[in-house]
């Protein structure tokens, strides 16, 4: 799958099959299911899930939430729009 494909799949009811759980929050997120996608990466205690964390309360607009998980996921906060760091996020987990 690719980046086109993963976004076609947003006219679709359900995430991607073949779906991972960080591919599988950026899908609900983009949905406009913030919750949900909030609820799949909470938890997880890795760098990836501490991304797209970071990413959800950047969209949030919850700024200093969003730099505390950034720092956990060893990244520094991206100077992209929301949607282009989306479509980065994306294509990143794409290519595991």
């Amino acid at each position: 799958m690719n980046l086109d494909a993963f976004k076609a799949s947003l006219s679709a009811p359900m995430p991607p099959p073949q779906a991972s759980v960080y591919l599988q929050a950026l899908w609900h997120e983009a949905k406009g299911d913030w919750d949900k996608a909030h609820i799949l990466i909470q938890d997880l205690p890795d760098k990836t899930a501490a991304w797209l964390h970071a990413y959800l309360h950047r969209k949030e607009g919850d700024t200093w939430n969003a730099d505390y998980w950034y720092s956990r996921a060893g990244r520094k906060r991206p100077e992209i729009s929301l949607q282009q760091e989306w479509e980065s996020i994306v294509t990143d987990l794409l290519q595991v």
